[in-house]
Order: structure tokens, then sequence, then C-alpha cells
């Protein structure tokens, strides 16, 4: 007896529903309704319900492009096997201009030789789940702007080099809605180099102690703001190899501009700081000091204490989660003084060390302010420290 499995891969649609299987009779017609604004549709096959899915080779069958109709049922026949189990997925292409999310397959894992990149207009039903911080890397796309960047000189717990100053964004840009996670760089490195590594919680937490030469390497990999190379074997490198897209960390300024979702105040959620330590309001959007179990931590620690699961804090207004805390965040930018009213700034020619942003675990409320600046040397790598991608439309 066959043992045949479907299932609905989720896709982009107006209302952010999932692509649902209508039948499928044994006989290989896989029946699914039609979603808004997809263009065409693919079915994918895998040996297990959780992947790696492949795209079926060289279109002969048809299953790599199933036209659109916009209404009723697309109906395509699938290969039945006597090897079962099997399992089917329909995916919907959604243009790259329709869709506010776009997804990175990681499942293939560090030997893969591509990751599928897909698109989604929204959320999808339910929120994201795991796999979204794990198997899978999710991205939010950011229009262009005009925003103030720097803090007000009466802003609790504001540095000097916060300096107010307007800035523009002339392109839109996709960033990470989570701070890539151990899983995710397993996933793409074949390591697990973090400080906390409890292989029940480890997953879903920020990977940490990686350096910005381990994300974009030291050799091509420096030459930002020259160039934005990398070097091959670098996070970067690889990812950039196996999806045919120029992923690389944010510039500082595309950093704060994301994190703020056009809020002014010293938190994205809408409130100030009243006090530099220990404040109601962070305890809201961030894992930092006062809820974290401060420097009394084990590496074995689960994450009530230490580094949060990504994604456990209120996000940004713009679905971006940890902005605030968990791990400081580093970004493409040398530091420096800011230089004043600017367009894609790229940062200083050249300092001391990168910028990072966004505050830790190990740090208070006024280092976590979405203002807030740092830097660390491009080798140092740190409990404290991580990062999330970026991506410009259209590539």
């Amino acid at each position: 007896m066959v043992i045949v499995l479907v299932i609905a891969a989720l896709a982009g649609s107006a209302t952010g529903e999932t692509l649902t299987i209508g039948s499928f009779d044994q006989t290989g017609q896989l029946t699914f309704n039609p979603v808004s604004g997809a263009t065409g549709y693919r079915v994918e096959w895998a040996s297990l319900p959780g992947g790696p899915w492949t795209n079926f080779a060289g279109g002969a069958t048809g299953l790599n492009v199933i036209v659109a109709t916009g209404a009723g049922v697309v109906t395509a026949a699938v290969p039945v096997t006597a090897a079962g189990p099997i399992c089917y997925r329909a995916v919907a292409d959604v243009p790259d201009c329709l869709a506010d999310y776009l997804v990175v397959d990681l499942a293939g894992g560090p030997t893969a030789t591509n990751y599928p990149v897909n698109y989604l207009v929204n959320v999808p039903v339910g929120g994201w789940t795991d796999d979204y911080k794990t198997t899978k890397m999710v991205f939010r796309k950011i229009p262009a702007g005009t925003f103030t960047m720097g803090s007000p000189s009466n802003e609790i717990g504001r540095a000097s080099d916060e300096n107010q100053h307007l800035v523009t964004l002339s392109h839109a840009f996709y960033i990470g809605v989570f701070q890539v996670t151990q899983k995710q760089w397993e996933r793409v490195m074949g390591t697990w180099p973090s400080y906390f590594h409890n292989a029940s919680y480890r997953d879903s937490r920020p990977v940490e102690q990686v350096s910005f030469d381990d994300i974009r390497g030291a050799s091509a990999g420096a030459g930002w703001p020259v160039n934005g190379n990398v070097d091959a074997a670098s996070f970067m490198g690889t990812l950039r190899a196996r999806t045919g897209r120029n992923f690389d960390l944010p510039t500082e300024s595309q950093w704060e501009y994301a994190g703020r979702a056009g809020t002014a105040t010293s938190m994205n959620s809408g409130y100030n700081l009243q006090t530099s330590n220990n404040d109601p309001h962070m305890s809201e959007v961030a894992r930092y000091y006062f809820n974290s179990g401060s420097g009394n931590v084990t590496a074995d620690d689960d994450t009530s204490r230490g580094t949060a699961k990504v994604g456990s804090y209120l996000p940004n207004q713009w679905g971006l989660y940890d902005i605030h805390g968990n791990v400081w965040e580093m970004c493409l930018d040398w530091y420096g003084k800011y230089p004043g009213t600017m367009t894609d700034p790229a940062g200083a020619a050249s300092s001391y060390g990168r910028v990072i942003r966004g505050g830790g675990w190990l740090y208070k409320a006024s280092w976590c302010r979405v203002a807030s600046r740092g830097n660390q040397h491009t080798s140092g790598a740190y409990y404290e420290t991580a990062f999330r991608a970026t991506l410009p439309p259209g590539q």
C-alpha cells in the first residue's frame, strides 16, 4: 500500500491564508485553491514532513510551473510511488513587489547546494512557528523613507555620540524578523559556536560567540564601505552562494530605521525610559540585565537566564523582534561620529571597531535604547553579541 502525505505550504495571499490542499485521490491529482497575487505555483516533494523539499527536475512534468488561473481550483498531476511515504506541498510564487516577507528555507542544512527562497504577503495564520526561527529565515520588507537618527538631548541614558540628524534611505530593503539563531547558523555553517549550548534550548536562541569576520570574512569581507564583498567561506558568503541573493549585515542607519519603525522614543514601543537601570517598559520589549539572571548564568542554563528564545518579547510596529536587548547586533559600519544629514550613509571610512546596536541580556536599560551605540573589533566573538541579516529587494 502506498502511503502519501500531502502538505500545504505557506504562501502569500491578501489575507495571510495558506495554500489549502482540496483533494488528493491517490492517482496523482492534487487540487488546491489559488491565492491572491500569485503568478504561478509549483509542487515540491520530500521524504519527510519537515523536508528538505525538492523541486521536480527539469519541469518536464509541468510541476515546476503551474499557471495561475485566478479563480476556481488548480489541479496538478503528481507521481505516486510505491517507495513511500512521500510528502508533497504546493508553493505559490508571489511577486517581490507584492510580498512583505521573504523566506529562506535552510532545511537542507550545511551540505545543501541551494536554499529555496519564497515570498509571503502576510504573516501566516497563527503567527511565526518555530521553524521560522530554526530551519527557515524570515525577512520583513522595510520601505524607503526619511527619519531622525540619534536621540534628543533630554533622553534618559543618552550618550554623547547620539547627535540627532536626518537620514534618508532611498531604497526599500528586507531585514530579519528575528536575530539569527543557533540552529540557523548550524544549518548554514555546520557548527555550534555559542556559549549557551544546552541542547534542549539552543536551537531558537540567538547565535553568539561569532565575530564580524566569521559573518562576512576577514579578507574580502573587510572591504566595507569600499565594496560589499564577502569571503566565500563566511556565513554571508555561504548564504549568498546557496540562494543567489546578496545577503549582508545592515548598515547602522538601516538598523535604527527598521528598529524604530516610525517611533521617536527611546523604546520602539512608544515609551521613553523612566530610569536608566530597571525600567518596566524595557521589560516588555527586551531580555536585559534585570530579567536575565544578570551575570549569574552558566553555559547550560535554559532560556529563563542569559539569552532568551528569539521572539519572546513584544515586536515593534513593523513586526521585528528583539531590537532591544537579548544580544547586541553587528552592523556593517565602522564606528564613528555621525556626519549630519545624509542619504544612504555607509559609515566611517575606517575606525577601530564595527558598530553594534541594541544592547543585550547583560546590559541595563539605558544600553538597550534604540539609539544606543557600541563598537566591537572585527575578530571579537562574545556571548552577548550576534546579528540579523538584510537583503535589498530584487537581489
